[in-house]
C-alpha cells in the first residue's frame, strides 16, 4: 500500500501518470512505489509543491518553529488529517496510526478519541466501501464535497471561479494539478494546511481571507452532513472532527488581532 506522503504527491500532481511525467520517468516506475525513494524526494517536492517533510517524514523533519508558531503547526496537522481522509480512504497503515489517537477532555480532544476508536474497529475494505458510497457512488455519492454545490446547488459555478482567481493571485495554482476541482473539501483543507504550516508563503491576512471566503460559508455544513450521513460509520467521526475544528477556526479568526 502507498504511504501517506506518496498519496499526497499523487493527489497534488493529479495522478500517477502526471507525477511520472513531471519527474521524467515512466508511469510503471511510479506505480511500483510503496513510498517515494529517498533519491527522488527533492524532485517530487519541486514537481508537486508538497514539502519533503510530508513526503518522507522518516528522512526529513519540519523546520524548527518558534514557540509562537506551535499553534499554527497544530492547526496545519488538523487540516492535513482532514485532507487525508477526504482525499481517499485510509489504508491499513493509516488506520493503525489513527487508532492511536488520544485526546484530552476538550471538544477537539474528545473527537480525536472518537476517531481513534472508529479507526480501531474499522478495516480498509469496509472503510473503502464507505468512502465509495459517500463520495463516489454509482452515478454520484451521498455527499458532494464541493463549495460550488453547497453554495449554489451545482458544480463548477461562481464559487469555484472566485477561488481559482484568489489562488492564482497567491501564486499557488502549481500545486493544484489534479482531476478534482479546487473547491473540493480535501483540496481546500490541504491548502489551508500548507498555509498554516508555512510551506506556502502568502501575504499577511491571506490565510484568514481564504478561510472566510472559501471555507466558512459552507464547509461546516458539509462536515455536519458527513457526521449524519446514512452511509457514514468511520466517516461520521471524520465529520465530527471537521465540524468541531471548523467551529474553533471560525471563532479564532473572529477574534481581534
Amino acid at each position: 500500500m502507498r504511504d501517506h506522503g506518496l498519496q499526497a504527491a499523487i493527489r497534488a500532481a493529479g495522478g500517477i501518470g502526471e507525477l511520472a511525467r513531471r519527474l521524467g520517468i515512466s508511469q510503471p516506475s511510479v506505480s511500483n512505489w510503496d513510498r517515494i525513494p529517498a533519491e527522488r524526494v527533492l524532485a517530487v517536492e519541486q514537481a508537486t509543491g508538497v514539502a519533503r517533510a510530508l513526503l518522507r517524514p522518516d528522512l526529513f523533519s519540519p523546520p524548527a518553529a518558534d514557540p509562537a508558531d506551535d499553534v499554527d503547526l497544530a492547526r496545519a496537522r488538523e487540516y492535513q488529517l482532514l485532507a487525508s481522509q477526504l482525499g481517499s480512504s485510509p489504508d491499513a497503515a493509516l488506520l493503525k496510526r489513527l487508532a492511536g489517537l488520544k485526546g484530552d477532555p476538550t471538544p477537539l480532544g474528545l473527537v480525536h478519541s472518537a476517531l481513534g476508536e472508529a479507526a480501531a474497529r474499522s478495516d480498509p475494505e469496509r472503510v473503502g466501501r464507505e468512502y465509495f458510497d459517500l463520495f463516489v457512488g454509482l452515478g454520484r455519492g451521498e455527499l458532494l464535497p464541493y463549495a460550488s454545490y453547497y453554495l449554489t446547488g451545482f458544480l463548477y459555478e461562481r464559487p469555484l471561479a472566485r477561488l481559482r482567481g484568489d489562488l492564482k493571485r497567491l501564486g499557488i495554482e502549481a500545486m493544484l494539478g489534479q482531476s478534482e476541482p479546487e473547491d473540493h473539501a480535501a483540496i481546500l483543507c490541504e491548502i489551508m494546511a500548507h498555509l498554516a504550516g508555512g510551506e506556502l508563503k502568502a501575504p499577511a491576512g491571506a490565510e484568514q481571507d481564504l478561510f472566510e471566503k472559501h471555507l466558512a460559508p459552507w464547509v461546516g455544513r458539509f462536515f455536519t452532513d458527513l457526521e449524519q450521513a446514512r452511509a457514514a460509520d468511520f466517516y461520521a467521526s471524520v465529520g465530527a472532527l471537521g465540524r468541531t475544528f471548523i467551529a474553533i477556526e471560525t471563532e479564532a479568526f473572529g477574534l481581534p488581532h
